[in-house]
């Protein structure tokens, strides 16, 4: 059990350095800060500037985020404090079926559904023409995959607090809603933060449906009507057909590196919050 837990974690390193490896020949034919900070993609000329892609993907997940997050938090809530046994014997098995369904069926649900809706009524309120492939498609498609995910790590969450505890505050006269909120959620804030850093992480990553509905257009949003292109999308839509070019496929290994990293810092930093909220509690 011990060596297959260092090998859990030798994994990591090793994707880490097999990444690093294969992006080794455009970092050091381009320097970092270029790569990262530039905007200019021309591969043909060996131009690599990340900039828009990665601002793509931040747009598109702390969108998705935004949206997720209180409607997740509210049913969770909703389900776990105050629903009936026979409202969650059916709501359960719903969010089970739409956290199992393929991330394509969600890409394929915003293209028909989403898209038209954004180009036809939300647009034409703001801009001339849309063709509805945007920041606020990806972001909404990629939030209602997120959101079975943030309440089943919530319920879990919130059904862990003792029901000792929510009765000791009952019987000192605290309503329904000033338990839940001055002992479920005070209780659980270590839980509720790394439950979203995990959505955070699994936002990231995603690449099929976001792919479908963002517009793949090169350049740095500037609002929620404009298209992106994510990290994850560019790698799918150019990595089968450049293996012939060794620097473009260094260069979107370095892209896999870049978000690699981006998720490893985050969830560290997460880490670092969560042991210290849990020593304040001690």
């Amino acid at each position: 059990m011990f060596a297959l837990t260092l090998l859990a974690i030798m994994l990591v390193a090793a994707i880490a350095i097999g990444l690093y490896l294969k992006s080794a020949s455009v970092i050091q034919d381009k320097s970092i800060w270029s790569l990262l900070f530039s905007s200019e993609w021309r591969p043909m000329k060996g131009n690599f500037g990340f900039l828009p892609f990665i601002m793509g993907t931040i747009w598109v997940t702390l969108l998705a985020i935004l949206l997720a997050f209180p409607i997740s938090m509210l049913t969770a809530i909703y389900l776990t404090e105050y629903s009936k046994p026979v409202v969650r014997k059916f709501v359960f098995p719903a969010l089970d079926i739409l956290a199992a369904l393929p991330s394509v069926i969600y890409g394929v649900w915003g293209v028909l559904v989403i898209v038209p809706w954004i180009s036809q009524h939300v647009a034409p309120h703001f801009v001339e023409f849309s063709t509805g492939y945007t920041v606020l498609a990806a972001g909404i498609v990629l939030g209602v995959m997120v959101i079975p995910l943030l309440i089943s790590l919530f319920i879990e969450i919130f059904s862990s607090v003792p029901v000792e505890l929510r009765e000791a505050s009952l019987s000192l006269g605290a309503t329904r809603w000033q338990t839940t909120k001055k002992v479920v959620l005070r209780k659980t804030i270590p839980g509720i933060l790394a439950s979203t850093v995990l959505a955070v992480s699994r936002a990231m990553g995603e690449t099929i449906a976001v792919l479908m509905v963002c517009g793949c257009v090169i350049g740095i949003p500037k609002g929620l009507l404009d298209a992106c292109y994510p990290i994850p999308a560019l790698i799918a839509n150019n990595y089968g057909e450049m293996l012939s070019m060794p620097l473009y496929e260094s260069a979107l290994m370095f892209a896999a590196l870049i978000l690699f990293a981006v998720v490893l810092i985050f969830n560290l930093i997460s880490r670092i919050i969560l042991y210290r909220l849990e020593k304040t509690e001690k």
